[in-house]
């Protein structure tokens, strides 16, 4: 699995994989406990190896806005707060037990300076791409949705309805219909 969080991000060779056995942690997690608190400076990024870690942000101090959602076999960090070292205005938390890869931004640098392999890490980064189709205004729901289904498949599984309607932002009686749409079955005309 730790070889398949790093091949996540390029092609490594033998002598890469050695080195980045060095650097990386695995931490175990509970539910709500929280990696990440609005104010801190992401310092890891975070590869799940089993569980669900989620990302949100506050509204008024009580509702959670879901900017990401992670089961095992993605990669997750407060990208803005990791990039530029500024304090976090996001919070990254576990949904239920889990267990992650941490890599620390030094070790990153430290594995950059081994080896010019480890630039390929830079791909952590494009991994909160995908979820800008989300905020995509001119994607249907049931587009939305469907893209869901076929690249996070394993989301619909992990977490909540009201949280995955969140995530793609939409209402969770929207979801709900669109659901019911992709199981029907199709009338043949």
């Amino acid at each position: 699995m730790i070889t398949e969080a790093l091949n996540k991000t390029g092609s490594y060779s033998e002598y890469d994989f050695d080195l980045f056995e060095k650097e990386y942690q695995i931490r175990d997690i509970r539910p709500g406990e929280i990696l990440l608190n609005v104010g801190e400076v992401a310092k890891s990024a975070y590869y799940v190896l089993y569980g669900a870690i989620y990302q949100y942000r506050l509204t008024d101090e009580i509702e959670e806005v879901i900017l990401d959602l992670a089961p095992e076999g993605k990669w997750v960090l407060d990208q803005k707060s990791f990039v530029a070292q500024k304090p976090s205005e996001n919070c990254i938390k576990a949904y239920e037990t889990s267990q992650l890869l941490e890599i620390s931004l030094d070790s990153i640098h430290k594995l950059i300076g081994l080896s010019p392999a480890f630039f390929q890490l830079g791909r952590l980064l494009d991994a909160t791409g995908h979820r800008a189709l989300f905020f995509d205004r001119s994607l249907s729901p049931l587009e939305k949705y469907q893209s869901l289904l076929d690249h996070s498949p394993l989301i619909l599984t992990k977490f909540p309805l009201k949280m995955i309607a969140s995530y793609l932002r939409i209402a969770p009686e929207t979801i709900s219909r669109v659901r019911k749409k992709i199981v029907a079955p199709r009338n043949p005309s």
